[in-house]
């Protein structure tokens, strides 16, 4: 059988290749973010996945475990990381020509709400941080709990500063849709 971490960076680096190939598909950028920001949320990305699946963070602390290390633990961190994943491409796919790995207004933008997007303004985020939360389950160790706190912070940074875009562009229209779509969880 398969080591569980091997799963999970396969599972990983399944979807940075489709996130690579499907970056591919857009419409030309109207508004973006700054250079500083988008250098400053990359590298969080990368330290938040050196910590979850690379050994070279594994020191002190960072090693120690968070929580037993269970074949149930590492099935529910599985099956976690999965649906968030496929979470992930649901809504990647229902943004389709309007998505951007920036914060960004493209040409003739769209205010997408079908798919995932009728319940979360940001669910590919949400979908992330499912999965790493997930990978923090099935390995269990204290410097995957580290990785979700800075990349929930990064990304909570980033959805607010989409939320203010998108508020200034579609006016009333996004006032609506706030108050029937949730943040980063489904509103009841």
């Amino acid at each position: 059988m398969m080591e569980t971490s091997v799963i999970l960076k396969l599972m990983w680096s399944a979807m940075g290749i489709y996130w690579l190939v499907a970056v591919r598909i857009g419409r030309k950028t109207e508004v973006s973010e700054s250079s500083w920001f988008r250098v400053l949320r990359l590298g969080i990305l990368a330290v938040t996945f050196i910590l979850l699946l690379s050994p070279w963070l594994r020191v002190g602390w960072l090693e120690r475990r968070l929580l037993p290390d269970t074949a149930m633990g590492r099935i529910a961190g599985v099956a976690l990381t999965t649906a968030g994943l496929l979470l992930c491409i649901w809504a990647r796919r229902a943004l389709g020509e309007y998505w951007s790995d920036k914060v960004v207004l493209k040409v003739d933008h769209q205010l997408i709400r079908r798919g995932p997007y009728a319940h979360l303004r940001h669910p590919i985020y949400s979908g992330v941080l499912l999965a790493v939360a997930g990978t923090a389950l099935a390995i269990g160790e204290w410097r995957c709990l580290v990785a979700l706190a800075l990349l929930g912070t990064n990304y909570f940074v980033k959805a607010k500063r989409e939320d203010r875009l998108l508020a200034m562009h579609f006016g009333d229209d996004f006032a609506e849709y706030k108050r029937q779509a949730g943040f980063l969880a489904p509103k009841l």
